[in-house]
């Protein structure tokens, strides 16, 4: 199992912070190597290559326009939701956006520059590729 963290809006309009659990099961992917763990396939329509320069300064409330998975290589950044929580994200890590509407979250970006792969997912990630799609979840932990 892999968890990754999530930003989500209520319908109120208020964003917070959850995490993800990602059911991941062995795989063998070559003669002689231990299995990998690996998840099942999920829907991707873009993946955009990001390069955040050195010094951005704070992105105020904003949400993103579309489900996106972000899978940070390099550098570092804080994520407040409105609700006042606040999370550290470090290289290595992804976080699930799916704060579409309302007030959004605020981004404070490390002084370096930072490597960012963003993926488009119609379904986020509760919806493994071949389901059948339905309204998304508000919350699966609240």
């Amino acid at each position: 199992m892999m968890k990754c963290l999530r930003v989500y809006a209520t319908p109120d309009g208020e964003s917070h912070f959850d995490e993800v659990d990602i059911p991941t099961a062995p795989k063998a992917v070559a003669p002689d190597v231990a299995p990998f763990d690996m998840s099942t396939q999920y829907a991707a329509s873009n993946i955009r290559f990001t390069r955040i320069p050195a010094g951005t300064r704070p992105v105020g409330w904003h949400t993103v326009p579309e489900r996106v998975l972000t899978v940070r290589l390099d550098g570092s950044v804080e994520y407040e939701t409105s609700d006042g929580d606040v999370r550290q994200v470090s290289a290595g890590r992804f976080v699930l956006f799916e704060d579409t509407h309302g007030r959004g979250h605020v981004s404070r970006h490390s002084g370096e520059a930072q490597t960012i792969l963003w993926i488009t997912l119609p379904e986020g990630l509760d919806l493994p590729l071949g389901q059948e799609a339905g309204p998304p979840p508000y919350s699966s932990s609240s």
